[in-house]
């Protein structure tokens, strides 16, 4: 017997529809645009709601989210003003790839075209960072719109959806059916892509195998471990994607960003077959689209993606196979190993290259991030989290850190700065037994530092190292390689991050010397309360390749 339909307002309509399709987390910043949609949450005991302090790092904390559930995640965000803040955290979404839905509160209908209070046409603003926006103008027509915002955040390539909801509408009552539950749309290879791969494969001397890219679970990682395993597979992860692989696993070799191991990127120009699961060959993998010819490289390429509309975007690949990574890498563990396979022994030997990479190098000053880095991997759970933003301090961790893990590596392969600690706090309200550790730079920090009322507020224990050299490192390295001696508007004067944290409640401390991190550390650890430890970095320890008069001296002679 179908169920009667009774009168419930939009609001009511729309709350219903996330339990509906399984949404528990809502994050956001409270605007008067969307009161009725906060009144119908106040009802729902199955949705819990975060309120943050500014509305892009409600849509980062919702993003870092999404990327380690792999469903849509939620954030509300008022108009006008809040919609903007929140675009910073859309085109995180956006670039890489997570699925979101952001939840925009639009001024009544009758006022539209009249720029209202707040008003902003969203299909115009947020159309190139978000794969759908849309405004509801129908209450009886919501159970339709979240039902496609649901399918369109997750199919092909995942990302944001924006829906903006007139405040009129929100309050208007109806009788309409709720949707069926948004059930995950898997795209699978076909017999004849598996074979024509496997064939590709036996044909191969050198070949290489680079993951990327999201629609990844803990099966997958096992799968493809088994078959990278089984044929003795040299393994590289995409920028930021370093997690798809365990780093401690003997075929795993580097990862393919920022700062590579020249003797991997090497390897990777050499190969004579190049697999690429899940990554698109964006800008940063591809080593400003260096590594590889365009439009065809000179490495047979197989690229497998779940969105056709990558498949040959930049690159033409050899073999192009519509397929997410989960499907893809199922089939690949259940097909036979190739048998003595050629190119073992350049696996090892590339293994070698990436843990004499590996190896701590010492920089300028008395903080030594290197060791830092590799000491928290030998102290730490294999399972903690690890976040960042962007800025010159991050290569430390990616070069020096080992990912163990699935979910244990949020950063943006937008490259956006403030990242790193919103979405240690979303890794935190997924799973607050998890250890997170965010590590963000002076500059970095202080793009999304307000929500360290939001942690105190929730008790989100997570510990941020601020690396603070009192510089906008990245920028000022440009400078100096581009226009050496001559900076300009990168010093920065910042505050006493540790009397910050304990101003909002949070534990604070500052370490100016390697030997004294450890036990700061384990101070932090054992408080029980979001903690701040701040990094005194010499500003000549600029990265772990170079300092800073080195980069300046090589840009003047270069110009002699």
């Amino acid at each position: 017997m179908i169920a009667a339909v009774r009168a419930r307002t939009g609001a009511q309509i729309l709350v219903d529809q996330l339990k509906i399709h399984g949404a528990d987390t809502v994050f956001c910043v409270p605007g008067e645009s969307y009161l009725a949609v906060l009144d119908a949450l106040y009802d729902a005991n199955s949705i819990r709601t975060f309120t943050c302090r500014q509305e892009g790092g409600a849509t980062m904390m919702a993003e870092a989210h999404g990327k380690l559930t792999g469903k849509p995640a939620i954030v509300m965000v008022t108009r006008g003003p809040g919609a903007t803040n929140g675009s910073a955290g859309l085109h995180v979404a956006m670039q890489d790839s997570t699925p979101l839905i952001m939840l925009v509160g639009q001024v009544q209908r009758d006022a539209l075209e009249r720029e209202a209070f707040q008003e902003l046409d969203y299909r115009r603003m947020f159309g190139q960072l978000a794969k759908w926006v849309a405004e509801i103008d129908d209450v009886r027509r919501i159970p339709e719109f979240m039902s496609r915002a649901y399918y369109v955040a997750t199919s092909g390539r995942p990302g944001p959806v924006v829906l903006a909801l007139p405040e009129d509408m929100l309050r208007e009552a109806a009788e309409v059916a709720d949707a069926e539950p948004w059930q995950r749309v898997e795209i699978r290879p076909g017999p004849l892509h598996v074979a024509a791969f496997m064939d590709e494969l036996r044909r191969a001397e050198r070949p290489f195998l680079l993951l990327g890219g999201s629609q990844w679970d803990a099966g997958t990682v096992t799968a493809i471990e088994a078959f990278a395993t089984a044929n003795a597979l040299p393994v590289g992860c995409a920028f930021r994607r370093q997690d798809r692989f365990d780093n401690d696993h003997p075929c795993y070799v580097g990862d393919v960003g920022i700062g590579i191991n020249p003797k991997l990127g090497q390897r990777v120009r050499d190969c004579d077959l190049l697999i690429v699961l899940g990554a698109r060959l964006g800008e940063m993998t591809s080593g400003g689209y260096t590594l590889f010819d365009i439009p065809t490289p000179r490495q047979r390429l197989i690229h497998i993606h779940a969105d056709v509309g990558e498949l040959g975007r930049v690159y033409q690949p050899k073999l192009a196979i519509p397929a997410t990574p989960r499907a893809m890498a199922r089939a690949l563990a259940a097909e036979p190993a190739i048998a003595n396979p050629p190119w073992r022994a350049e696996t090892v030997a590339a293994r070698a290259e990436y843990e004499a990479w590996q190896k701590p190098v010492r920089s300028p000053g008395k903080v030594q991030m290197a060791e830092i880095v590799r000491w928290l991997g030998e102290h730490m759970p294999a399972e903690t989290v690890y976040t960042n933003g962007a800025g010159n301090f991050a290569t430390w961790l990616h070069r020096f850190h080992r990912y163990r893990g699935l979910g244990t590596q949020l950063a943006p392969t937008s490259g956006s700065m403030g990242y790193g600690f919103p979405a240690a706090l979303g890794a935190k309200v997924h799973d607050p037994a998890r250890p997170v550790v965010c590590i963000a730079g002076d500059g970095d920090f202080q793009m999304t530092g307000q929500e360290l009322a939001t942690a105190v507020q929730y008790r989100l224990d997570v510990i941020v190292l601020i690396v603070n050299n009192g510089m906008l490192g990245t920028i000022r390295m440009h400078q100096e390689r581009h226009y050496p001696n001559r900076p300009i508007a990168t010093d920065l004067v910042n505050p006493d991050f540790a009397a910050l944290a304990r101003a909002y409640g949070a534990f604070g401390e500052v370490v100016e010397r390697t030997e004294d991190f450890a036990a700061a550390f384990e101070r932090a650890r054992a408080c029980g309360k979001p903690a701040i430890i701040e990094l005194k970095l010499d500003p000549e320890a600029l990265t772990p390749r170079q300092s800073l008069s080195e980069i300046r001296a090589e840009a003047l002679a270069a110009r002699h």
